[in-house]
């Protein structure tokens, strides 16, 4: 916590950041910059507490481009960076933790997280003896004193689940550290696995009480985007399935499930699939999106914000590239599987080939693999022969998105098209659209049902509906109860595993799943797969896999080292491996 020493008691909204939320929170966060204050002036009037609470909101960090221009999925066997500057091409891809180009994720996390943590346990310490605002009622001082100390509950538990899952369990610090004194002094012993996840799960359960009803964008459009109910209730969810998992064994699969019926039950009336899969993501809550949960608001974007990750036939960087390994994933959309087996990575088993065995049954044919395939799959990535912008994608050396001399052009073959708004390239890539990040959406729920389901029971009936239900909304209409080869935990596991991978693809969900599944030595150290497409003498295309990146992983990446100036100014105990 050594940069935490410098940081001011305040830090409230910078001018950007006040920009970029005031509009999809309307005035929740419309809120002028306060940093010149004192603590004492801050809670001296309730209008300063608002403004500070709504800042820690801030913390929650945007996925796309986050690690020096590349996102989280790019440290996993699910894409690639395409230009050598992108942060975790020569940081994880490589083994290489301590690299300078991975420290937005590796290290500033750290700090991040226990600044929000400090501007939580301020508001925590303080918002009972702030002076209620002339124009509040009693009754409304009292329900916002009670939203803001659970929302700053339910933010700083969320912030600790953050750090636990990059460095397992870290300082549990209550207190308002002096930002002039030494701060660790008396938080360098790291509790257990157990006792940080009871913390974090008794803030999120004695929170949600306190939290507001989840606000109806028709009548409480100013609402939208605090911390209410649901939210507490679906990240206990994740929480619970990533201890019933593998790695942790600290909780049951039954306890999961219940976990996760339990949100359906007493929530899921408030949410729904989304009518198609496209506007699950880019269809944001204030117009219509009610399938998501948790998320972080954001206004609207431009061809700036979509640059690096776009085609560089469109003018753009290449950026997230997906890999063939997540290709490989996608099902036909008649609902069998390409190929005859698959790990509990999700992903086909390639013994030591490039080409798993195919499915004939299938359909599926390496000379058209993109003919047939799971709608998900043209939702998120564009291939060779896709359309993009009224253009087509053409990958073929010297073609328009691979042209000689260009160095961001893809290396796998693909370009990214989920989370990246087509209409902004409208008028000359003058468009605008909202590209809100999601933390949890309904489709989660339905997933860590089905996982724990069939860990607990086997392939029973409930474990196939819920997944039935994401199948349908994304064109597959073929009854997965139907499949005998999935009659087996064994084999929906890896269904699940597979399933959930395409599902929640560059939502920053692959690089924990992998590592609470306890198969990340195997997923993110086998090779990188690309595709390489040429042209036969008839025009056809001829589609050659080849391997981009031999990547690393050893078993002591599972958690990242502790920064090194935390360990080297107090002696906190590093992760195995990593002294």
């Amino acid at each position: 916590m050594k940069n935490i020493t410098q940081y001011a008691i305040l830090s409230l909204l910078l001018v950007t950041c006040l920009t970029a939320c005031e509009e999809m929170f309307g005035d929740f966060l419309d809120k002028q910059p306060s940093n010149e204050l004192t603590g004492e002036e801050v809670f001296a009037l309730w209008t300063n507490a608002e403004k500070f609470h709504y800042d820690t909101y801030n913390f929650l960090r945007h996925g796309a481009r986050r690690i020096n221009r590349s996102w989280m999925d790019a440290a996993t066997d699910l894409a690639h960076t395409s230009y050598t500057s992108g942060g975790t091409r020569t940081s994880f891809n490589i083994g290489n933790y301590y690299a300078a180009s991975g420290a937005p994720e590796l290290t500033d996390t750290w700090e991040h997280y226990y600044r929000g943590i400090r501007k939580c346990n301020m508001l925590l310490n303080n918002i009972d003896t702030v002076p209620r605002a002339a124009d509040l009622s009693i009754e409304n001082y009292e329900r916002d004193k009670m939203n803001f100390k659970s929302e700053s509950r339910f933010l700083r538990a969320y912030f600790y689940w953050e750090l636990f899952l990059r460095y397992g369990p870290v300082p549990i610090v209550r207190d308002v550290l002096d930002p002039d004194g030494d701060l660790l002094s008396e938080y360098v012993d790291r509790p257990s696995n157990e006792e940080f996840l009871r913390f974090v799960m008794q803030e999120l359960t004695e929170c949600e009480s306190g939290l507001m009803d989840k606000p109806d964008p028709a009548t409480q459009d100013n609402l939208v985007g605090r911390v209410c109910k649901p939210m507490a209730a679906a990240l206990r969810s994740r929480i619970v399935l990533y201890m019933a998992s593998p790695r942790y064994g600290l909780a049951t699969w039954q306890a999961a499930a219940d976990t996760a019926r339990s949100f359906i039950t007493k929530y899921g009336h408030l949410y729904a699939l989304q009518h198609d899969y496209a506007s699950a993501i880019l269809t944001v809550v204030h117009q219509g999106n009610n399938e998501v949960i948790f998320w972080r608001n954001d206004t609207r974007i431009g061809w700036s914000a979509i640059a690096d990750d776009s085609p560089v036939g469109e003018g753009g960087n290449g950026g997230l590239c997906p890999s063939q390994n997540l290709v490989d994933m996608y099902d036909m959309a008649n609902g069998l599987s390409p190929f005859t087996a698959y790990d509990d990575t999700g992903a086909p088993v390639y013994n030591g080939t490039a080409i798993p065995e195919i499915n004939a049954a299938s359909g599926y044919n390496e000379t058209a693999p993109y003919t047939g395939r799971d709608p998900r799959f043209y939702t998120t990535v564009l291939y060779h022969g896709s359309t993009w912008n009224n253009a087509t994608i053409d990958v073929t050396r010297g073609g328009r998105d691979n042209p000689p001399g260009n160095a961001n052009a893809t290396p796998t073959g693909y370009y990214v098209k989920k989370y990246i708004p087509e209409n902004i390239l409208s008028y000359n890539h003058s468009g605008t659209a909202y590209r809100n990040w999601i933390f949890i959406r309904y489709a989660e729920i339905l997933l860590n049902y089905a996982e724990a389901v069939n860990e607990a029971q086997g392939p029973v009936d409930e474990a196939f509906s819920a997944l039935q239900l994401l199948r349908d909304r994304a064109g597959i209409t073929a009854r997965l109860a139907d499949r005998a080869d999935l009659r087996s935990r064994g084999a929906l596991r890896a269904f699940i595993h597979k399933e959930r991978t395409v599902e929640l693809a560059f939502e920053e969900h692959r690089a924990w799943d992998v590592r609470r599944w306890n198969v990340a030595e195997e997923a993110l150290s086998r090779p990188l797969l690309g595709i390489k497409v040429s042209v036969d003498a008839s025009g056809n295309p001829v589609y050659t896999r080849e391997i981009v990146q031999q990547r690393v992983f050893s078993r002591k990446m599972y958690l990242y080292p502790v920064p090194e100036t935390e360990v080297w100014k107090t002696s906190i105990e590093n992760n195995e491996g990593w002294n």
